[in-house]
């Protein structure tokens, strides 16, 4: 009989979830945080908010830094905002797989 292995993997830890009982919960929950806290509604030429939906792309590196891959949404400057809203996250543990480092992409949609 052939054993197979199962790849180990984790997910990578923001800061302040190292002892968290479910780490991919605890991300979820300070990826909101971070959002709720740090996004900056853009204003357009008449000095009015501007509002849109916005899918984004980001990577947390083998390093642990936080890569934004895409933005996609039909307002520019929503798109602009998020961007640099993820670009603040702070650099965390990397996710692993087999116990080696390893980058992890993620996906979010927000309306803004």
């Amino acid at each position: 009989a052939v054993a197979t292995s199962q790849a180990q993997q984790t997910s990578p830890v923001w800061p302040g979830c190292e002892n968290a009982e479910d780490v991919s919960a605890c991300f979820s929950q300070k990826l909101g945080e971070h959002v709720k806290e740090h996004y900056e509604y853009p204003m357009n030429d008449n000095n009015e908010y501007v509002r849109g939906k916005v899918t984004i792309s980001f990577a947390v590196t083998e390093e642990g830094k936080v890569e934004v891959q895409s933005v996609e949404g039909d307002e520019p400057l929503v798109n602009e905002a998020a961007r640099e809203l993820f670009a603040k996250i702070p650099d965390m543990q990397p996710g692993t797989l087999n116990g080696e480092p390893d980058s992890r992409t993620f996906t979010v949609a927000y309306n803004f």
